[in-house]
């Protein structure tokens, strides 16, 4: 399609002798656009001379298309000679320019694509010119050890496309803003040598592109964006910039790296550079103190500029003032940075992108981004219209009369003050939409508090979180919410008391003080924990990153299972490359699942059986997905596993599926090395020591305290032998143990056991050999009477610490787990949870399903209270220690109406189940004697 059919749009002539003249100065006068090159001529000098300048290249330009036109030139610019390339790089910049103009001004071309043209002769220039004074530097002998191939590569020299040339967004008449780096490592002991060289062709390269000569000039470079530019060379290391950000980057300076990319040189260390500063500039958790930032950096800004003030439309910033384009992006990007650290998919670095992602993932309103999105056109419109006329790397509106009558009609506009009208109301709006997203909110007084609680906040100021200036500014604007949701608990003052713990134990304030006063709602949850669960209390003030899990999406989503857990995890521990970085990713994201949990159990959103299964699905997902990389960790240092591999096996509770929150794991490892006897890598292994190790390092894995912190505390006692014996035990030597030297209780162990990781094949065998033993072992005279005297032990060993200890009591959670594991043992039964265990047991005979419903009405009210009190102390239930909010989630969790009828409950119940179990084994022991 030609370039008249694309027209969609026409300036109007402002000075239309100026149009028609410089129409009149092209060879075939091009009737089809004549409107339009009139228009544009007869508003914008620069654009007239341009015209006039490159009318015979114009005119073809205009017959062939925009895209075909520009295509053409990078060719000949490759070609050019090397005392050439300014003038060529000049030469192609005035077509460009002019190109350009034609195409968006006509509306054949929209902003993406003007704005992508640009950008990509700037990426041009920045290149060749790289690699042509780069080239000089070697044929010099000033770059030690660089040769001439070096020079397509810099010779490890980098430059990063900042600001809108990194994203792509460039504007009409922009400069571009470079960082220019280079890499130390490959100029060991003339790092210095080659810095110097690398600074030659930073400065001339500069010049190169920013002088302006009598064929123009190709853009206007600043370095300014460089680390600590007030002191530090035009071009620096890598590792000093690096050094430089871990050590003293700011906010701007991570914003700034949204939009950055290796535009010239050595890009392949450009990349891994960006790579390394990932961690800079995305943090792990949600950041919301990089709000105050940009609204400080906004309010330094037009201080700077005397930008305060009503908008007023006379001279007004487009970019920096009150309404502008800068404001748009500062939303854009400050929205990325507290969020992209958790989301990949925010990182894009162009605006209308970004807006597009925050957008879908929730963290703006879909109608907010589209009218932001529509604001930001036509800002970039007007941007490059004043840009336009002169060539003037210029954002302010006119301050006359004329200038508005010339901005207007270049804008295709011939009503003057309807077009002032419609501007003005675009920059409020925008200003209305992003202003009270920086602008902190009024503090408020809060309530008035009595005299001891008064006290206890009068404390906090000498807490940990409050010891920074910055955490007490943003405190004082929290601080009344806070106050007036704790006034408001049902008990205020033990309210107080425990979020005094909570507070206590944050470490810093900054980053949770931001969360509060951007998230109102992360206040009423943190006050609802504290006042109801100190423990979840204060491993929340251990682990305050979790609360980015409530804001973060899909906190309240329906549970995603075991296998979805998995999943999930396996595939963000991909995004890792280092192994100890995996398990500290893995550390943070179980944290956060397992603070959901226990918030959802805590509001009643599931029940304590609920949460049980939920903390076990997470366990089972962390063994699942921690395993592999373990796995490739040792076998990069001992080659690969011997035989078939090993299989991870859960016993006790994980195997039946039912954790609390307190819960350590029962683990045990089982190899088969087949026929091969070691490993074959680097250090090489026997197979005994190899899985040994192997299994030693899956517990470091889940065990060792990280900058994280732990996973969990790992017991592998049920494995055979206990203690004394391997901590990974060979297939064959686990079968002939379980078939000849095993205890009953070992048996009973395995009515639970159940393979989480590993080779399929050897888990399929671990498996069948389970079935096949259960079904052997189950029917044996002693396994009643075995039970029975492993029942009293333990009860000698570790009676029950108080009326509260539902795990301990006689007839409590530890007796009727243990019968039904003999149930499903008796019977040899493959199920693993209490439930099935039990009808396994009548489904024999062995039980009646009256005591089985005592047993499992006695079960399920004490699992309530345990899961209870493990959510709120982590110790057995004491009602006098948990609080009026913790007695009341325990009454709501077990449907009683105080303390006392509970207590009265569980002790019914339990004696009842006591009765049962006690009456089974002794009967049973009983009719193995007779028949002896």
């Amino acid at each position: 399609m030609s370039f008249a059919a694309r027209l969609t749009r026409c300036p109007i002539p402002h000075d239309p002798a100026a149009g028609r003249e410089a129409v009149a100065s092209l060879p075939g006068q091009l009737p089809e656009i004549r409107d339009l090159l009139c228009g544009v001529a007869g508003c914008s000098p620069y654009l007239a001379r341009l015209m006039q300048r490159e009318a015979v290249w114009l005119t073809e330009g205009l017959s062939i298309g925009p895209e075909a036109a520009l295509e053409a030139i990078y060719p000949a610019l490759a070609a050019a000679p090397p005392d050439q390339l300014g003038t060529a790089l000049r030469q192609a910049k005035r077509r460009l320019a002019l190109m350009v103009a034609l195409a968006d001004l006509g509306g054949v071309w929209h902003l993406d694509l003007v704005t992508a043209a640009l950008t990509r002769l700037a990426d041009t220039a920045v290149a060749l010119a790289m690699r042509q004074l780069t080239g000089d530097e070697i044929r010099r002998g000033k770059l030690p050890g660089a040769v001439a191939a070096d020079a397509e590569s810099a010779a490890g020299m980098v430059t990063l496309a900042m600001g809108k040339m990194g994203a792509g967004e460039l504007n009409y008449s922009s400069d571009i803003d470079l960082i220019c780096l280079f890499d130390e490592s490959r100029y060991p002991g003339t790092e210095a040598e080659a810095r110097s060289a690398f600074i030659r062709v930073t400065r001339r390269m500069t010049a190169l592109l920013s002088d302006q000569t009598d064929q123009g000039y190709v853009f206007r470079t600043d370095l300014r964006l460089r680390p600590d530019a007030a002191v530090t060379p035009v071009c620096i290391s890598l590792a000093a910039a690096e050094g430089y950000y871990e050590s003293v980057g700011r906010t701007w300076e991570r914003a700034a790296y949204i939009k950055a990319r290796p535009c010239g040189g050595d890009t392949a260390a450009g990349l891994q550079f960006l790579k390394t500063l990932a961690p800079f500039v995305w943090r792990k958790h949600l950041d919301f103190a990089a709000i105050q930032d940009a609204h400080d950096m906004r309010l330094r800004i037009r201080d700077h500029r005397g930008l305060h003030g009503p908008i007023v439309l006379d001279g007004h910033n487009m970019k920096l003032g009150q309404g502008g384009i800068r404001e748009i992006e500062f939303f854009t990007q400050t929205r990325q940075i507290i969020a992209g650290g958790r989301d990949p998919d925010l990182r894009s670095p162009q605006t209308l992108a970004a807006l597009a992602a925050l957008a879908l993932k929730g963290w703006i309103p879909a109608d907010v981004a589209e009218e932001l999105t529509s604001l930001y056109r036509a800002h970039r419109e007007v941007e490059h219209r004043l840009q336009m006329l002169n060539d003037a790397q210029t954002h302010d509106l006119p301050t006359t009369g004329d200038g508005f009558d010339r901005l207007a009609r270049f804008m295709g506009q011939g009503d003057t003050a309807a077009f002032c009208t419609s501007l003005k109301n675009r920059l409020t709006s925008t200003s209305a939409l992003t202003e009270s997203f920086f602008a902190p909110q009024s503090a408020g007084t809060g309530p008035v508090l009595p005299d001891a609680a008064r006290a206890i906040v009068e404390g906090w100021r000498a807490y940990p979180a409050l010891r920074s200036p910055r955490a007490v500014e943003i405190f004082k604007r929290v601080r009344p919410r806070l106050l007036q949701q704790l006034s408001e608990a049902a008990n205020p003052e033990t309210a107080i008391m425990q979020f005094d713990g909570f507070l206590r134990g944050l470490p810093a304030g900054v980053q949770v003080f931001s969360l509060f006063d951007s998230n109102p709602q992360l206040i009423a949850l943190t006050v609802d924990v504290a006042a109801t669960a100190p423990n979840l209390a204060r491993y929340l003030s251990r682990n305050s990153s979790v609360l980015d899990a409530v804001i973060g999406g899909g906190f309240f989503a329906p549970w995603p299972g075991a296998a979805g857990l998995t999943a999930a995890l396996s595939l963000h521990l991909e995004t890792f490359a280092d192994y100890e970085r995996k398990l500290d990713a893995a550390r943070r994201w179980t944290k956060e699942w397992h603070f959901r949990t226990g918030v959802h159990h805590l509001r009643g959103l599931i029940d304590g059986f609920e949460a049980a299964r939920q903390y076990a699905d997470l366990a089972e997902a962390v063994v699942a997905a921690i395993w592999p990389p373990c796995v490739a960790e040792f076998a990069r240092k001992h080659g690969d596993p011997p035989g078939r591999g090993a299989v991870v096996v859960a016993m006790g509770s994980l195997g039946a599926g039912q954790l609390n929150a307190a819960s350590d794991l029962d683990l045990i490892v089982i190899y088969d090395p087949a026929l091969d006897e070691q490993s074959f890598g680097n250090r090489p292994l026997p197979a005994r020591t190899y899985y040994s190790r192997l299994t030693q390092a899956l517990v470091t894995a889940l065990t060792a305290p990280m900058s994280e912190g732990r996973l969990y505390e790992v017991d592998m006692r049920l494995r055979p032998s206990g203690r004394q014996g391997p901590v990974a035990t060979a297939l064959d030597a686990f079968r002939t143990y379980q078939q000849t030297e095993a205890w009953t209780w070992e048996h009973l162990a395995l009515t639970r056991a159940r393979v989480l990781a590993g080779n399929a094949a050897l888990a399929a065998d671990v498996a069948a050999f389970r079935a096949e033993l259960l079904k052997e072992k189950g029917p044996g005279p002693q396994v009643a009477p075995d039970v029975a005297g492993m029942r009293a032990r333990l009860r000698a060993a570790k009676p029950a610490d108080g009326p509260w200890d539902v795990k301990h009591r006689p007839g409590g959670l530890m007796d009727i787990e243990l019968l039904a594991q003999t149930a499903a043992l008796k019977a040899g039964d493959l199920s693993r949870s209490v439930a099935q265990q039990l009808a396994a047991g009548v489904s024999t005979g062995w039980l009646t399903e009256a005591d089985r419903d005592r047993l499992l009405r006695s079960y399920r009210l004490a699992w309530s209270v345990h899961a209870a009190a493990r959510l709120l102390e982590e110790r057995a239930l004491d009602p006098e220690a948990i609080g009026p909010g913790g007695v009341a989630f325990v009454l709501r969790e077990t449907a009683m109406r105080s303390i006392t009828e509970l207590a009265d409950r569980l002790t019914e119940d339990f004696a009842a189940a006591d009765a049962v179990v006690s009456a089974l084994l002794t009967k049973e022991g009983t009719d193995e004697a007779c028949r002896g």
